[in-house]
């Protein structure tokens, strides 16, 4: 196939009108679960065979389309952290290797607790709107208000930031400790940014007096736009898997984590920064 036009309008293959969205969302649709090889015109320039027939079964949660024209804009996945070498993160280069060469933009989530049967539609439908939000913003506005910070009701009746995905998560933790089943109703947190590499959000809440329950994300965001800064994504997650949790406290016992231990792994990372792209925001009070 020769290449005429942009990459995508090239490669990319369009969803066809029949096939029924799970979303629609401001000129935008959504399909769950759909195979790369399914998104593309075949084997594109620069790929290898084994590249292309390994990526091309890998499946996405969620394929974010144009309503008018059918064509991928970009694709989330789901999945849970991978050891280095695996068989999962040999295909996870591969798929990102052959989603570049056709422009197919990717956001990538890595969490033990977050799956993409139940988070990825929210996350799509947050990240179209804080993408539309961004596009309407004057960017040289020092005074606008970023997307995540824009202050509402909240579902437990107060205010706050009504685009934080972890909203839910800190009326829960107050309520766990209402009801005595948490040692401290705040859910804290951090995130980074790694040079050349994804973002990564921490989050935690302290179940019994020195152990805490913890859950870091790592959020990749190849060639796409969030509308928001991904890290500060990245943490809202965490905040969301730290709530799916606080649903089964019994559970969640044995992997609590010592407050020390916990101390000593956020100083560890504070001593990177110098391999961070730009700052490390974390909540000092779980640092003092």
């Amino acid at each position: 196939m020769t290449s005429t036009g942009s990459v995508a309008a090239s490669w990319l293959r369009p969803i066809p009108p029949g096939v029924a969205p799970q979303l629609t969302r401001a000129g935008q649709v959504g399909y769950p679960a759909r195979r790369l090889g399914e998104l593309v015109q075949g084997r594109p320039p620069g790929v290898t065979g084994h590249q292309w027939s390994t990526a091309g079964r890998e499946s996405f949660d969620q394929v974010v389309c144009s309503a008018d024209t059918g064509l991928p804009l970009f694709a989330v996945h789901f999945a849970p952290p991978a050891p280095a070498g695996s068989p999962a993160r040999r295909a996870e280069r591969m798929t990102s290797a052959v989603c570049a060469a056709v422009g197919l933009p990717l956001l990538r989530v890595e969490s033990p607790t977050l799956r993409g049967a139940e988070h990825a539609r929210r996350l799509v439908e947050y990240v179209i709107d804080a993408r539309g939000y961004a596009a309407g913003t004057d960017p040289d506005t020092g005074d606008a208000v970023v997307f995540r910070d824009i202050v509402g009701r909240l579902p437990d009746g107060r205010r706050g930031p009504v685009n934080d995905l972890g909203a839910l998560t800190r009326a829960a933790a107050v309520e766990a400790y209402v009801e005595r089943r948490l040692a401290d109703p705040i859910v804290r947190g951090l995130h980074v940014r790694w040079a050349d590499g994804p973002a990564e959000g921490w989050s935690w809440v302290e179940v019994r007096p020195g152990r805490c329950l913890v859950e870091r994300v790592h959020l990749a965001a190849e060639r796409l736009s969030c509308g928001v800064d991904p890290g500060r994504l990245a943490e809202d997650l965490a905040a969301v898997a730290v709530g799916e949790r606080l649903r089964d406290l019994d559970a969640a016992g044995p992997s609590l984590v010592d407050r020390d231990e916990l101390r000593g792994r956020i100083r560890r990372l504070a001593a990177r920064r110098d391999e961070f792209d730009g700052g490390f925001a974390f909540d000092h009070l779980c640092a003092d």
